[in-house]
């Protein structure tokens, strides 16, 4: 039988934590200069996924 592999693309934007699964904001990669200041700040950190895209997650990082 062949190993499961996980989802790639979800592996590099997902980290698995106590509380869930945290991501990096959208929007934040380039053509920031057109963007103000405040909005490229509010952009900054990690937040936690909506509980409604959990199982999703779960199953692309074959987590169990």
């Amino acid at each position: 039988m062949p190993k499961a592999k996980v989802h790639s693309g979800a592996a590099k934007r997902f980290k698995k934590t106590a509380g869930g699964y945290k991501r990096k904001s959208a929007h934040k990669s380039h053509i920031l200069t057109k963007m103000t200041t405040k909005r490229k700040r509010q952009l900054r950190g990690t937040s936690m996924i909506h509980d409604s895209d959990k199982v999703l997650i779960d199953r692309m990082l074959r987590a169990r």
